[in-house]
């Protein structure tokens, strides 16, 4: 005899809970605790997992914890760039395991493990992909996309940004560079010293640097787009710290109302710029012409959709402004701070160019001391605190195994500060450290290493030199009593309370 509708109904009603409930159980319980035994076996320990969130609310906790007042301005800033790695590996070790939901992270400190884990070219480690939040902030760009679909961006970005082609890009460089200094020495007027915050000028000049340099357009048609991101990228930090919950991103809450809102606002302000490059435009020699020109030469199943190029546009107009803007800050912040190394890198840029030559495209290799002092303050403030990687198929790392699904997370600002690497003084600026050739490759990696390092190294670098070199031949310069030393992550190390400078024109 058929059972009634209505119990057929709570049978199956019933089913479906329970097969839910097994999930969860496997999901949250079952397959942790495995892995937690299976870690534990291999000598690695770490913060218990508690349930469904895993440590998201510690870190939450330890993150905001650090970043309250300010600090002494010294260089010991792994408690405020990495707050939770900072805590627990001084009660774990360096390697340990924490749990972003019922995902295991083990954290790798060990240089050959690093090296091993970036230099893979196996397609079994990748980069974690983003939840759909951060997503909107990087879109599908070179950060997000794998397989043959990421070579083939990398390639093209790897073409734009060759040092041929930022070679080429060096006049618009020291025009924004000048435009910037012109600016400061109408602002200190007949003074013979002023102050100037200095953190909101460097990111509007590195604006307008990679709005002409890689998309072709000036710093005031981009201006609204970055106003946008900076807006969204606050938003994203706050998101990274806590376990993705699906659909989450679809209720109307405030945060999610306002981050819809940058969404379509920055997508309508990019989708113009494509849509306006036309046809002569598309032949200059940056990003977006070269994604516009490579994409009309390939076949249709190759070429790449707009959206991506759109992604591509998010991802370096927001890493192209970021990471060149926290280097220049720091660097003048710690040259204003240890004056002998400011002279030295004066009397360098002055005996290659005097008081008025502008810098070249042939003669800016010749800055040596420039170069060293920007490494170092790359190896102290590091723009990026970490890399996250994705295990997709269980492996050996040295003696170590690591099951599919686990994330590898790598401290590069720990690393960067390590005193058994760097001595006993690792924490102190010297410049002279670069002159050390014989280093193991992952001791110092800002932009990473292996397939997957910044292909906008070449310009960020190139800008910084350049920079910093006009900057020394017009202006001497001190840390301002009122600069207030707060080193804060929103997705890159900056200076929390801007960049308070004293400066004196030459």
């Amino acid at each position: 005899m058929a059972l009634p509708l209505h119990l057929l109904t709570t049978i199956s009603a019933f089913l479906l809970f329970f097969f839910f409930l097994l999930r969860c159980v496997n999901s949250f319980f079952w397959v942790p605790w495995k892995l937690q035994l299976h870690f534990q076996k291999q000598g690695i320990s770490g913060p218990p997992q508690p349930f469904l969130f895993g440590n998201t609310g510690e870190i939450q906790k330890l993150s905001s914890k650090a970043l309250v007042g300010s600090m002494p301005f010294v260089h010991e800033i792994l408690h405020r760039a990495s707050p939770f790695y900072d805590y627990w590996s001084k009660l774990y070790g360096k390697m340990f395991v924490y749990w972003f939901g019922s995902t295991p992270r083990l954290t790798i400190a060990d240089l050959d493990l690093i090296k091993e884990v970036l230099l893979n070219k196996s397609g079994v480690i990748e980069k974690v992909a983003y939840d759909p939040i951060t997503k909107q902030l990087f879109g599908d760009g070179m950060p997000s996309v794998h397989g043959e679909k990421w070579a083939r961006h990398r390639k093209i970005g790897n073409t734009a940004f060759n040092m041929e082609r930022v070679k080429e890009w060096v006049p618009t460089i020291t025009e924004s560079t000048r435009n910037m200094l012109d600016k400061w020495e109408r602002e200190g007027g007949e003074k013979s010293e002023f102050e100037i915050e200095v953190y909101g000028d460097l990111l509007d000049f590195t604006a307008d640097v990679i709005s002409k340099t890689a998309f072709g357009s000036s710093f005031q048609e981009g201006k609204r787009i970055f106003k946008l991101q900076d807006e969204q990228a606050v938003l994203v930090s706050h998101a990274q710290k806590r376990v993705y919950i699906p659909g989450y991103r679809f209720v109307p809450t405030k945060e999610n109302m306002r981050l819809w809102r940058l969404d379509k606002e920055i997508r309508q302000s990019l989708q113009k710029l494509i849509e306006n490059y036309g046809e002569v435009s598309e032949k200059r020699k940056n990003l977006l012409g070269s994604f516009i020109s490579t994409n009309k030469s390939l076949n249709k199943e190759e070429r790449i959709r707009v959206e991506e190029i759109i992604g591509e546009c998010k991802t370096f107009y927001f890493a192209g402004k970021e990471t060149t803007a926290n280097l220049l800050a720091w660097t003048l912040l710690l040259l204003g701070y240890h004056q002998e190394w400011q002279t030295k890198a004066r009397e360098e840029v002055l005996h290659l160019y005097g008081h008025h030559q502008i810098p070249t495209a042939n003669t800016f290799n010749q800055l040596k001391i420039v170069g060293m002092i920007i490494d170092e303050s790359l190896r102290l403030y590091s723009p990026t605190p970490s890399l996250l990687r994705e295990v997709h198929k269980d492996i050996m790392l040295g003696k170590l195994h690591v099951p599919s699904g686990t994330q590898l997370y790598i401290p590069l600002i720990a690393v960067h500060h390590n005193a058994e690497i760097w001595g006993e003084d690792a924490e102190k600026f010297n410049p002279l450290r670069s002159r050390e050739t014989a280093r193991h490759l992952a001791t110092f990696f800002p932009f990473g290493i292996g397939p997957r390092i910044c292909p906008g190294q070449n310009l960020a670098l190139v800008e910084a030199k350049i920079a910093l070199a006009m900057i020394l031949q017009r202006f001497t310069f001190a840390v301002s009593p009122t600069y207030v030393h707060a080193p804060t992550c929103v997705l890159t190390v900056q200076p929390g309370h801007g960049a308070h400078l004293i400066f004196q024109k030459i």
